[in-house]
């Protein structure tokens, strides 16, 4: 089982941001996450806040070996012909330790406060559908034509190709029936979603219908889910409920105890889970 760090970059000085990372590649973990937004999602008034692609763009040259991403890069934010140039960017200068994780969106308050445009849930999931066509395409480094529902491309073409081949992983999270999981099981490599392996039983085995009716091997589709690093005993009992289950990677998240409490779990469970 694979393990990333969600370094959680808000309300940080940007040393501290890199420290989290440098700190999570030397325990050992497998990837670093941050987030993709412009303000806090927490506490009151101001906070620092680094944008997403930059962030990882600029992690890059003080990482060597751990893998970086965002939970997850809101498909609003940027056109997807600019996201995927900007991840092609980020897979080069990594040497190819690139996850790029992506979602509808939902933070309406931040789009308001900054003149983002915010459409409606069906027209942000077609947004997010045309995105995950868009850069599989322009991934190829062919040139490119796309009638989408609302972005279309006219003889596009971005190069070079990504260092993974044929891309860096895809993830999607959520687990909506409608509309995420059919888009998971045509595009996904990772699928990511919160709950436990009870909660999330139905959508998995709805997953591993719709990617069988695309013509994929549900296997193909790695399942991700989030943990808890509060309790370190808790967290060696829901880790093993999750790898029973047949996950493949957890998220931790950056816990109230800190470094101590990271570090714990790093050097006495990791090593348990081990591949």
């Amino acid at each position: 089982m694979r393990f990333g760090l969600d370094v959680a970059q808000q309300r940080m000085p940007w040393d501290e941001v890199v420290s989290r990372v440098q700190f999570a590649e030397d325990l050992g973990f497998d990837g670093a996450w941050g987030f993709d937004h412009f303000r806090p999602m927490y506490g009151e008034g101001p906070g620092e806040t680094f944008e997403g692609m930059t962030t990882l763009a600029a992690l890059t040259g003080v990482t060597s070996r751990i893998r970086l991403g965002l939970l997850v890069t809101g498909v609003t934010y940027r056109h997807p012909s600019v996201l995927a140039a900007q991840a092609l960017t980020i897979d080069h200068a990594s040497h190819g330790r690139l996850e790029l994780s992506l979602g509808a969106a939902w933070f309406d308050q931040e789009h308001t406060e900054l003149g983002v445009p915010f459409p409606s849930t069906p027209e942000r999931f077609d947004l997010l559908e045309d995105a995950l066509e868009i850069v599989h395409r322009l991934f190829t480094g062919d040139v490119v034509s796309y009638d989408g529902r609302v972005v279309s491309l006219r003889e596009a073409q971005l190069r070079p190709v990504p260092v993974q081949r044929p891309h860096p992983p895809i993830w999607i999270g959520g687990s909506g029936p409608r509309r995420t999981l059919p888009l998971v099981a045509r595009y996904a490599d990772v699928w990511h979603s919160w709950g436990s392996p009870n909660s999330l039983r139905e959508a998995n085995e709805r997953l591993d219908e719709l990617a069988t009716k695309a013509g994929r091997d549900p296997s193909s589709i790695m399942r991700a889910s989030s943990l808890s690093l509060d309790d370190l005993d808790t967290a060696r009992r829901h880790a093993s409920k999750w790898r029973d289950a047949g996950y493949g990677y957890l998220v931790c998240g950056w816990p109230d105890a800190g470094r101590g409490r990271v570090d714990e779990f790093a050097r006495q469970v990791l090593p348990e889970f081990a591949d």
